[in-house]
């Protein structure tokens, strides 16, 4: 008896697992599609401000969270890059019935729209390691924050490869601010937020310093 009652007791908790991977993977995918039809609604509308928000930041909120919430590092792969897909082709839809079908809607440019979607994998991945209650974990948080930095120091800064004068300082500072927040939030105790904030603005800074080196000449790139 106590045998059968275990069994049924594993098997209704592997019940339970499998039906929340199929919600999990289902949410990926809507997720993905509301994200990218809102872009596309919002592309070219309101203020110049909230575009630059939401293209790449709020899809790449997005893969964060499915990352995080995805039962497994597999899953997490399958479901962060279900949601990008599901993110452009609702993107691209959406332009198609405007009349104008373009590839780059999301990321502003083909080169563009490969980076962002591979930082939304890449993103994604890390997010299922900040689940960890480990030094790797607050690597992956560093490395989150580290990501959404320099991407914004990328297009704050004059003269970087991606700069946009009008990101600077009001969409600049609230994404900063933003980025720290979620580092933050992804860690439990007071020793992994600092680890994982201490290497976010490092690797931030280093990139920024080495970028500048690269721009103004003191460290010459060969091509």
């Amino acid at each position: 008896m106590d045998e059968t009652a275990i069994e049924y007791a594993d098997f209704a908790e592997y019940d339970r697992r499998q039906r929340g991977i199929e919600r999990h993977v289902l949410v990926a995918f809507v997720g993905g599609l509301v994200v990218g039809l809102a872009g596309m609604l919002i592309s070219g509308k309101g203020p110049g401000w909230l575009g630059q928000l939401y293209d790449p930041y709020a899809y790449l909120a997005l893969a964060v969270a499915v990352g995080v919430s995805a039962s497994g590092f597999g899953w997490a792969l399958l479901t962060t890059f279900l949601a990008a897909v599901s993110t452009l082709v609702a993107a691209m839809g959406g332009s198609a019935l405007r009349g104008d079908l373009a590839f780059d809607v999301v990321g502003g440019s083909a080169a563009g729209l490969n980076w962002t979607l591979a930082m939304l994998v890449g993103l994604g991945l890390l997010g299922n390691v900040t689940r960890r209650a480990d030094r790797w974990g607050d690597l992956a948080a560093g490395a989150v924050g580290a990501a959404l930095l320099v991407d914004v120091i990328d297009r704050a800064t004059p003269g970087f490869i991606d700069t946009e004068r009008a990101f600077w300082p009001g969409p600049a500072m609230v994404v900063g601010a933003l980025s720290l927040a979620t580092v933050i939030a992804l860690r439990r105790d007071t020793r992994g937020r600092a680890r994982a904030l201490f290497l976010s603005i490092g690797c931030a800074s280093l990139f920024a310093v080495g970028l500048a080196a690269v721009l103004a000449g003191w460290l010459p790139v060969k091509g």
